[in-house]
């Protein structure tokens, strides 16, 4: 932007801007005058209020492009995420070996069962945490 004065943009003195003043007075008379520089106010407020509109607007515009864009690359595709996590695996489960001593376990069966080996003492008088999923407990209400 401009940022010298006005006669130097137009390339003017002092002496031809008072003649200019002067032409205007004659035309327009002393009476009409400040109705004109009210009148050119105005219109110089209201060219700069939609100047001031048209930027923000661009602006606006800008800057929802910029999101849209940086939301657009932050979206990779889930075909590639799912892709990779539903891929079938191709490797053998990798099986140790026991330890030596070790007892095998049936791991067919996954709930106790009557004649399972209790490794607490059978005499103690059972508890809410030792009841069984056949013998629901009783509300006391």
């Amino acid at each position: 932007m401009y940022s010298g004065t006005i006669t130097e943009f137009l390339n003017m003195g002092g002496g031809e801007i008072m003649l200019i003043l002067a032409v205007v007075l004659l035309l327009f008379g002393g009476k009409k005058l400040p109705e004109l520089a009210r009148g050119l106010g105005k219109g110089i407020k209201d060219f700069k209020d939609a100047s001031e509109g048209v930027k923000r607007e661009i602006h606006r515009n800008i800057n929802a492009m910029d999101i849209d864009d940086e939301l657009k690359k932050d979206e990779t595709p889930a075909s590639s995420y799912t892709a990779a996590a539903t891929a079938p695996v191709t490797e053998e489960p990798v099986v140790y070996p026991a330890p030596e001593g070790a007892v095998p376990v049936d791991m067919s069966r996954s709930t106790v069962q009557e004649g399972d080996a209790l490794t607490e003492d059978p005499s103690a008088p059972a508890t809410a945490e030792h009841t069984t999923e056949t013998e629901p407990q009783k509300n006391n209400i």
